[in-house]
């Protein structure tokens, strides 16, 4: 936990107010963190800085509020599509797509994506939200990413893909398309990745039609969560 996000509800004037067993336990037994120790917070949506710990208790700690002034790290400029992975490894990539500045994620419905996973606890809004959370913390943002679940892919194909595709780059990562994936893109994107198994042809066929651009990571196949991570480093 690199930065301590706060709730604006924990916000008080100049302090804040944590009785949550995680953050509690984190401060304790990583931190080891005492009264008069400066550690760095921040507000949800809002900025960071610097807050002095007042008291600290198996039930609470509670921290005197400094110039709140830092802004957040700049989000990165694109919108992920990811065909809905399974539950243990959504959970790591909300963590990991987080971390790295995604602010707007999709999670679509494939054919090869199991129907059973919709079903996931992991897609709870608390759920979730506990995800970004861990990713924020860990890359000392303050800007919870927008999710947006979409369980058909013909209705996102016709819904929503062609006003994404009206304000950004589309890219469709796939094993054997002819183009590599590109480098050090600076424009509005939107990025595509299939599930395990990847796109069947006719979903690909369908994205390239709408005006997407496919692309490869070269002849390795890669797991989801390792793949979203190398396409958006090399990306951006």
């Amino acid at each position: 936990m690199n930065l301590i996000l706060l709730d604006p509800s924990e916000v008080d004037a100049h302090h804040a107010r944590i009785t949550d067993a995680r953050r509690l336990t984190h401060l304790h037994d990583v931190h080891r963190a005492q009264q008069g120790d400066r550690l760095t917070v921040g507000i949800q949506g809002g900025a960071m800085g610097k807050a002095s710990l007042i008291t600290l208790s198996q039930h609470e700690a509670l921290f005197a509020l400094e110039d709140l002034c830092e802004s957040p790290p700049p989000a990165l400029p694109v919108h992920l599509v990811l065909a809905l992975p399974r539950p243990r490894m959504l959970a790591r990539t909300l963590e990991h797509v987080t971390a790295l500045g995604v602010k707007e994620i999709t999670l679509l419905h494939t054919k090869r994506v199991e129907k059973s996973y919709w079903q996931s606890p992991e897609l709870r809004a608390d759920k979730i939200h506990q995800h970004l959370v861990l990713g924020l913390e860990q890359a000392r943002d303050t800007l919870l990413p927008n999710v947006t679940l979409c369980k058909g892919f013909k209705a996102f194909l016709e819904g929503q893909l062609p006003q994404l595709l009206s304000e950004r780059r589309g890219l469709v990562a796939h094993p054997g398309m002819e183009n590599a994936c590109p480098r050090d893109v600076d424009e509005p994107t939107l990025l595509l990745v299939g599930p395990e198994g990847g796109f069947i042809p006719w979903e690909v066929e369908q994205l390239i039609q709408a005006g997407c651009e496919g692309m490869h990571l070269g002849p390795r196949i890669l797991r989801v969560e390792t793949a979203v991570t190398a396409l958006l480093s090399r990306l951006f």
